[in-house]
């Protein structure tokens, strides 16, 4: 009989108490189980996708784990703190920082290393399940909250850069809540984020931590290569806002994607002016008669470019591996209105 208590691979410092059933809910699970993977994948000597600036240039490359979460992923003194605040950003907004996915911490200094976002991805999705394999994409949806993080995070590590780029942007406004005064100066703003993103490769921090998931087309069942973990340096992930906000249209109209690189630049620009920016006000006064519930939306279909290698054709972590990740028939616990968690509640298989 096996005695192991519910639990995931490398997860053995957290907030989250894993042999609880409350701690395996359908929110919990979309950052817990990306951090467990993260720990597996180091555990095998894998590197994860690293989608960064180098050379100027977009493109994949490859990241540890260790480096992504500045420090040894199965340490002792590695403790996950979800839905936590990373509180070396707390300096640069006015109010309540908000929480984060994903806080690392050193739980001997009780050091703050890392702050990621967590966004597990279906792969493929709608707009793509019906392609080839290597057309397939992951939808992407980023919060508000998301985009506060971005622009602290490239400030903390870039502020000259930052500073010298905003102010030779050439953007005038004097009202940021006027539509109409915003759109004059969009090509502007959008082309001063791509410089930035382009221009801080030597000191890009990791910022969003997204592993896709991989199925049979468009069936609920997972591929027999079903695993892989992405993770967008901020440089890059601001340089991915840019380059959407271009291809919506920046003539006549705000669309989410370009009202993200208007808040981006707004935030990163009131850190140059003021030492610090009021994130609430910023996305309910720049709202642009559009609702704040999201920053914005990709769908596969866009993010397949930007993502496109043979770890997203074919991902390395096979799906009898699960059973090393979910453990102590933590599976069991799971919430099955979701499509991964019930993919797995409904594959008894995988754990035999």
């Amino acid at each position: 009989m096996n005695n192991t208590p519910a639990g995931l691979f490398g997860l053995v410092n957290s907030n989250r108490d894993f042999k609880n059933a409350n701690a395996w809910g359908k929110n919990q699970f979309n950052s817990s189980f990306p951090a467990a993977l993260s720990c597996y994948l180091h555990s095998k000597m894998l590197n994860a996708n690293y989608i960064a600036i180098s050379a100027k240039q977009f493109g994949i490359k490859s990241i540890s784990i260790e480096n992504i979460f500045a420090i040894n992923p199965l340490s002792q003194d590695i403790y996950f703190a979800f839905e936590a605040q990373h509180m070396p950003f707390q300096k640069y907004v006015i109010g309540t920082l908000p929480r984060t996915d994903l806080v690392i911490l050193n739980k001997s200094t009780n050091q703050c290393l890392r702050g990621l976002e967590v966004k597990l991805t279906a792969l493929p999705d709608n707009t793509t399940c019906n392609l080839s394999d290597n057309k397939f994409g992951s939808e992407i949806v980023i919060r508000p909250d998301s985009i506060v993080y971005l622009a602290a995070s490239i400030a903390s590590a870039n502020i000259d850069t930052v500073e010298k780029h905003i102010q030779n942007s050439d953007v005038v406004i004097s009202d940021w809540s006027n539509a109409e005064e915003v759109i004059q100066n969009i090509k502007a703003i959008v082309a001063c984020i791509s410089e930035i993103s382009l221009n801080i490769e030597c000191q890009q921090l990791p910022f969003l931590l997204q592993p896709v998931w991989k199925t049979t087309g468009k069936s609920p069942k997972l591929a027999d290569n079903c695993l892989d973990v992405f993770v967008w340096s901020d440089a890059a992930f601001a340089w991915f806002i840019a380059q959407v906000s271009k291809k919506e249209g920046i003539t006549n109209k705000i669309t989410r994607q370009t009202r993200t690189s208007i808040w981006l630049y707004k935030m990163l620009l009131d850190i140059v002016t003021q030492g610090k920016f009021d994130h609430a006000d910023i996305i309910d006064k720049l709202s642009y008669n559009t609702k704040n519930d999201k920053a914005f939306a990709s769908a596969g279909n866009v993010t397949n470019p930007y993502m496109t290698c043979e770890n997203l054709t074919t991902p390395r972590i096979k799906k009898e591996e699960i059973k090393h990740i979910i453990l102590g028939g933590g599976q069991n616990l799971l919430s099955p209105e979701r499509r991964f968690d019930a993919i797995i509640y409904n594959s008894p298989e995988l754990f035999l």
